[in-house]
């Protein structure tokens, strides 16, 4: 067994949310609490005791009489009559004597944005929303960088029960309209453009598309609209515990992509939880995850506004000026909990970037990591070059549940290379195929009991088929994500990919992720890329694709070396079958390698088919791919 690279102090243990919500639950309930793994058994074995708990625990008013009516999949009914609205809790936590969200813009000064001032902001564009006839269930849509206006726009939308949904700049007006044109909306938000990279990119002849795309709009509002503060209070519409809150998008690699719709209930109850119980983020902090208003991380962030942290918007490249450009901004904040991806790590360590030497980092407790695997050698980097006392918090989940299913606590280790553990409430199992447990080997991610922040279905999907079709298909009654994963003797867990783009060679099942932690270590390769395509002659292709570092060259030793690292590190059956240089990478708009369209491009697939180019970051490289198939 590896050792941990990070044990929680006495200290920690007795300091953590986590711990006084135990106590809290023994007072409750009598059941000793000793440590995480009681407290998870019992939040899964007792959903409604559980999630009762949290509700009287956080202090969110009257409980209703029953917690949990049917626990279905899909259909659970939670809280049957209970009236909220998530931004009630956001008034709750308002302080005066820190900043509600840092600001910060390229090569620009640090903006601070009061409690006061965001509350205020928020009820003058409520009341403008009213006052062009939105109401409950009309949609809000942005088209906006990560800005404290579009954190504003959100909140106003939210407190008047109106639907909001968003897309980061970054997206093509075909992209924009791909999502935001289903919801028929009534009212845009967005801004002339954003700055990235040192550049100023001007999207006002996107924004012009879009609103001719939108013929439902009743108004565009310029980001530099809601500046205006007004002396009203902000009037807050009691909503259902399913009322939509926001409609997030899935990757939408084939067709367009599917419109998910969480409730403010089960938001509101799952982000307080992975806010303050599992993340350890409360009023004192500075929360900054590095993120898009189009990914679920952009909402996840905002939810620290429910506990009364401090969230940091920034909307330019982590790497500029230098690679270590987010360790600079950490450190400008004083941020405690900083969130980024593997990729971005590997980057660092590839730059010889030292971020505990070269910034001020005192402040910082967490790294917070998703998006991808964090192989172990990145994890050990982070201890040595960020700080030994550092917890590395790994978060594994997704857009379907606007939140993680397994990641950190501050009262259980960390081991390298593996997410310490389920969150509460997470009735998580690793299953083989044939639908019975597995330990210590590799099986499919299943949840097998209702979570409160799953879906309140798909938009435009009125008899549930898509959203059935989606994760109820493979174990009926039982959540399949599409993940592969591996529960350790210590319980933590090991993610290996997604499970549909899982390398099947010579019955041997590898997944993609243990491919890349090993290749894209070596120095000479920026990213890499692995299928496993099954041939008509019942054959088997397993091409490696690597982007080469500037300067490199694939020498017949650089080969060599590759498939000694697979072969030694990962597996001999998994050599890959050529090693291709390729000019990138294909990614979703959420930095997912577009491992399983590639694949089906390669098995015969029309490139057309395969995969929606708009949902793709450089749309470009598909044709390279399409044509090296050819």
């Amino acid at each position: 067994m590896t050792e941990p690279q990070w044990v929680p102090t006495e200290q920690d243990i007795a300091q953590a949310r986590v711990t006084d919500f135990a106590r809290f639950v023994q007072s409750r309930t009598g059941l000793a609490m000793p440590d995480y793994q009681t407290l998870w058994q019992w939040s899964v074995d007792d959903l409604a005791g559980f999630w009762g708990a949290l509700w009287d625990y956080f202090e969110l008013g009257e409980q209703p009489a029953e917690v949990l009516a049917s626990a279905d999949m899909p259909g659970a009914r939670w809280f049957p009559g209970a009236r909220l609205n998530y931004v009630e809790q956001v008034v709750r936590n308002a302080r005066s004597d820190r900043p509600a969200i840092l600001y910060v813009a390229e090569d620009g000064p640090i903006t601070e944005v009061s409690w006061a001032e965001l509350l205020g902001r928020t009820a003058a564009f409520a009341h403008r929303l009213r006052s062009l006839g939105v109401g409950a269930g009309d949609r809000v849509v942005g088209y906006l960088p990560n800005i404290p206006q579009a954190v504003i726009a959100f909140l106003a939308t939210a407190s008047i029960g109106a639907i909001w949904s968003a897309c980061g700049q970054d997206y093509s007006a075909k992209a924009a309209l791909d999502r935001l044109g289903q919801l028929e909306p009534t009212v845009l938000v967005t801004a002339d453009g954003y700055r990235f990279g040192g550049k100023k990119h001007d999207k006002r002849d996107e924004i012009q598309a879009l609103q001719a795309g939108l013929p439902t709009l009743r108004a565009t509002i310029m980001a530099s609209e809601l500046g205006a503060i007004e002396d009203r209070e902000l009037d807050i519409e009691p909503a259902g515990f399913d009322h939509p809150l926001w409609i997030l998008y899935s990757s939408g690699t084939t067709g367009l992509p599917k419109g998910i719709m969480h409730g403010h209930g089960g938001v509101l109850l799952e982000h307080l939880k992975a806010i303050a119980l599992q993340s350890d983020i409360g009023q004192d902090d500075t929360f900054f995850w590095y993120t898009s208003p189009s990914w679920m991380m952009w909402n996840f962030q905002v939810a620290g506004l429910l506990v009364g942290a401090t969230i940091v918007c920034y909307d330019g490249s982590p790497t500029y000026p230098k690679p270590d450009a987010l360790w600079d901004i950490a450190a400008r904040t004083q941020a405690t909990i900083l969130g980024t991806s593997p990729g971005y790590v590997l980057a660092c360590a590839k730059a010889g970037v030292v971020p505990c030497k070269e910034h001020e980092l005192s402040a910082l407790r967490t790294v917070g990591i998703t998006g991808s695997s964090l192989p172990p050698s990145s994890s050990l980097w982070l201890r040595d070059n960020v700080g030994e006392r550092v917890q590395v918090a790994s978060i594994s989940g997704g857009t379907d549940v606007v939140s993680a299913f397994i990641g950190g606590v501050r009262t259980v280790p960390v081991w390298p290379g593996e997410l310490s553990a389920p969150y509460l409430g997470v009735a998580l199992d690793a299953w083989d195929e044939s639908g019975k447990p597995v330990r210590g080997e590799v099986g499919e991610l299943v949840i097998t009991k209702p979570m409160p922040s799953m879906p309140v279905g798909f938009w435009h999907d009125a008899d549930g088929s898509r959203y059935r079709a989606a994760y109820f298909e493979m174990f009926p009654g039982v959540w399949r994500h599409g993940d592969w994963i591996t529960i350790t003797d210590h319980g933590s867990i090991v993610v290996h990919g997604r499970s549909d783009s899982t390398l099947n060679r010579h019955g041997i099942r590898m997944g993609s992720a243990d491919i890349y932690q090993a290749v894209e270590r070596l120095p000479e390769i920026a990213e890499a890329l692995v299928i496993g395509a099954e041939q008509p002659d019942g054959g088997y292709w397993m091409p490696l694709f690597v982007v080469l570092a500037e300067g490199a060259e694939l020498t017949d030793d650089l080969r060599a070396r590759i498939n000694d690292t697979i072969r030694t590190e990962v597996s001999p059956r998994h050599v890959p079958d050529e090693i291709i240089v390729a000019p990138g990478v294909p990614h979703t708009r959420t930095g997912k390698k577009l491992e399983v369209p590639i694949k089906k491009l390669f098995q015969g697939a029309d490139a057309a088919r395969v995969v929606e180019r708009s949902a793709v970051d450089n749309p470009d490289l598909l044709d390279w791919y399409a044509e090296i198939k050819r």
